[in-house]
């Protein structure tokens, strides 16, 4: 191991490189994890406007539990990327996506930070190999993809380019989980990720009905809230429907439902169901349950419905 590359359970200073909605919500994490934070962001409001969501962030944070050593006063913002950067064992960038601007202070960040250490990025759909292009030392490079608020939702999606090194993939998903995130490493590149692929595909049906006429905002709302969505604080969608197909299982489902993916109920194209499709969709259920029965699997997803149904209904009922 390179003698200067702190381990990932090691770190303890960490740098945030651009304090929007994204970076302040890395920053809020971070500080709640107990590490020390140095940010910096070249907006003349920048500490302020930070310190405004930190302490928005605060009350959720401390209700979650906070790590031992957590403060907000553990934040330093500081006047330069340079300076913010120089003594990191660990840099998040969250600048603005566009393709140029990431470049350019990727490869700056590379060129401050000290050698061995990470850079991972907040891009939300750019590849790796495209935005490590300018860098010295690109092997370094990851993308580490939040979801919004980055301080309370627990994905982090992490890929690296062509010129990523192994070992720094490996790094950064170990110190992600160190942090308290559900990482998803992922073995090959693909344009937006997963997550953002799924809600995606989901937004753009929704944007097709209701220009339509096909239904309202409100009803679309209501018929993610009100139905799936409901089961999957617990279960994804492949999952739920494993449990769709009762004791066969997703075999049984894919087997008497499979015929529907033809049906013109969305605007996008099936692809083919195939036997290694069907029988992908099957193992990747299996391995998922992890021995446990439909009936168990059933039992897990109704305490879990029961339970997000009374906290809902708590806090709609705590605003009326």
């Amino acid at each position: 191991m390179n003698e200067q590359r702190t381990a990932p359970n090691e770190v303890s200073r960490v740098a945030c490189i651009g304090a929007g909605v994204i970076g302040g919500g890395w920053v809020a994490h971070f500080l709640a994890r107990g590490y020390r934070v140095t940010a910096w962001d070249p907006a003349a409001d920048a500490e302020s406007r930070l310190e405004r969501l930190v302490d928005a962030a605060w009350p959720a944070l401390r209700e979650l539990g906070l790590s031992d050593g957590a403060a907000r006063e553990n934040l330093t913002v500081a006047p330069t990327l340079e300076q913010a950067v120089a003594n990191a064992q660990f840099v998040q960038e969250s600048a603005p996506e566009q393709l140029e601007v990431k470049r350019d202070l990727l490869a700056r960040i590379d060129a401050a930070a000290p050698a061995g250490v990470v850079i991972s990025s907040s891009t939300s759909g750019y590849e790796m190999t495209d935005m490590q292009r300018d860098c010295a030392d690109p092997s370094r490079l990851v993308v580490g993809h939040p979801f919004n608020p980055p301080y309370l939702i627990p994905l982090v999606e992490v890929v690296g380019g062509t010129s990523t090194a192994t070992w720094a993939t490996r790094w950064a998903a170990e110190f992600f989980e160190i942090t308290g995130k559900s990482v998803i490493t992922m073995d090959r590149e693909v344009p937006g990720f997963v997550a953002n692929r799924l809600q995606e595909a989901l937004w753009r049906e929704a944007l097709h009905m209701v220009d339509n006429g096909e239904a309202t905002v409100e009803q679309i709302d209501t018929a993610i809230t009100e139905g799936p969505g409901l089961r999957w604080p617990l279960f994804g969608p492949c999952m739920t429907f494993h449990l769709a197909g009762g004791e066969g299982g997703m075999a049984h489902m894919l087997d008497q439902f499979g015929p529907s993916l033809k049906s013109p109920w969305t605007r996008l194209d099936a692809p083919e169901l195939t036997e290694e499709l069907r029988d992908s969709m099957v193992r990747g259920c299996e391995e998922e349950a992890a021995g446990r029965s439909i009936t168990e699997l059933v039992g897990d997803r109704d305490r879990a419905i029961i339970s997000v149904l009374r906290a809902v209904g708590d806090v709609r009922r705590g605003t009326e």
